[in-house]
């Protein structure tokens, strides 16, 4: 069946459908990794949004269980030059067709991705409607994504949160294990686990992969809600706080911010990523704004001053840190190159640092995996100090 994409700018796009059949709007970015497309469509970081992927040819390995970055597709649509009718991936379990059309996300295919990445960049990003069923004509999905509300100042945050806290216990399955559920989710006396130190991880839409690099420096790891006091992570008693990836305007999630402000009261050694770093800048008092059209891709060339070296970075981001706003204790570590914008800082009074792209992605392919090091060692000492 015939798709048909408008932007609010007017330009209308045809081409074929495949995933769900149905009619959405959103925010159209466009993404430059060359493979990955899974771990694209289920980062919950892009929640709300519609993925152009710039590489013309996706679907070629299928949809496999263990590459997923949460437990379904986060995208509101995906967009693409050429749809593989073919995979070739023994660990495939299904196709992205048929993935997509399961969690009634939509496609489009057959599209001139070029161009559209191209209006992106030159406009900035633009909203956008998709319909996949024909139930509407170009006209009206024009009308209906010049009048959609967008994403700035909405709290996406809490559509994919946890809903209460849990373990995560890194098996050879990576099985999540609720704390609530009944089980006996804490490590026992005897086992590995019960001597790595504790660090609560606030989930603000947090990727599966992160969670892995954190318990592979021994660390042991509690999620909680985004919402979760200040008061309450401390009662766990923590020897580290890490703040996730997540979607959206760090502005609405006001909350965050604040909880974040009285726990680096504590001196207690802080890690944030991507939204973490947004929301440690605006607990610092420093103002946020929209880029013109984000950061979406693992070819993002980053400077760090703790090293010669430049980190090839993956990055899922709209909005950046006004360096101008931040208070004097903070230092500047990482820059992006193409555009100069804040990637990461520290406190120079405090335990707390943060960046705003993913170390846990693989693009270098280990360029910053580092900060997990760094941020286990600053977790160690403070357990140390603690007994």
């Amino acid at each position: 069946m015939e798709a048909i994409l408008a932007l609010a700018n007017g330009d209308i796009f045809r081409g074929e459908a495949f995933g769900a059949a149905t009619t959405v709007v959103g925010e159209v970015v466009f993404n430059t990794s060359l493979t990955g497309y899974q771990e694209v469509i289920t980062d919950p970081s892009y929640r709300g949004q519609m993925v152009c992927m710039t590489y013309p040819h996706v679907g070629n390995t299928g949809i496999n269980r263990e590459d997923v970055e949460s437990d379904q597709p986060q995208i509101t649509a995906f967009i693409v030059r050429e749809i593989s009718p073919v995979v070739s991936n023994w660990r495939a379990n299904e196709t992205l067709h048929s993935y997509l059309e399961r969690h009634d996300i939509p496609g489009i295919s057959e599209v001139d991705t070029r161009a559209l990445t191209r209006r992106l960049r030159d406009q900035g990003v633009l909203h956008a409607a998709l319909s996949t069923d024909g139930s509407h004509s170009a006209e009206e999905l024009l009308v209906m994504a010049r009048t959609w509300q967008g994403l700035d100042g909405r709290d996406l945050v809490k559509e994919v949160t946890c809903h209460e806290p849990y373990n995560w216990i890194d098996g050879t399955e990576a099985e999540w294990t609720p704390v609530s559920s009944g089980k006996d989710a804490s490590p026992s006396a005897t086992s590995p686990e019960a001597d790595a130190p504790l660090i609560v991880a606030y989930d603000f839409g947090i990727k599966h992969n992160i969670l892995r690099r954190l318990t592979s420096h021994n660390l042991r790891v509690v999620v909680v809600p985004a919402d979760t006091s200040a008061q309450q992570v401390l009662a766990m008693q923590p020897q580290g706080i890490f703040l996730s990836n997540g979607p959206g305007d760090p502005a609405g999630v006001p909350y965050a911010a604040q909880a974040v402000a009285e726990l680096m009261q504590h001196d207690v050694p802080m890690f944030g990523i991507c939204l973490g770093h947004q929301i440690i800048g605006r607990a610092l008092g420093a103002e946020t704004y929209k880029l013109k059209f984000g950061h979406h891709g693992s070819n993002q060339p980053v400077s760090d001053s703790e090293s010669t070296n430049v980190q090839i970075t993956a990055q899922n981001h709209n909005y950046a840190v006004n360096e101008e706003t931040l208070p004097a204790n903070v230092e500047i570590t990482h820059r992006n190159l193409n555009d100069g914008t804040v990637e990461g800082l520290q406190l120079t009074d405090r335990p707390v640092f943060c960046v705003q792209y993913h170390p846990e992605a693989s693009p270098g392919p280990h360029d910053a995996d580092l900060l997990f090091a760094k941020f286990a060692r600053m977790v160690e000492a403070r357990a140390r100090q603690a007994k």
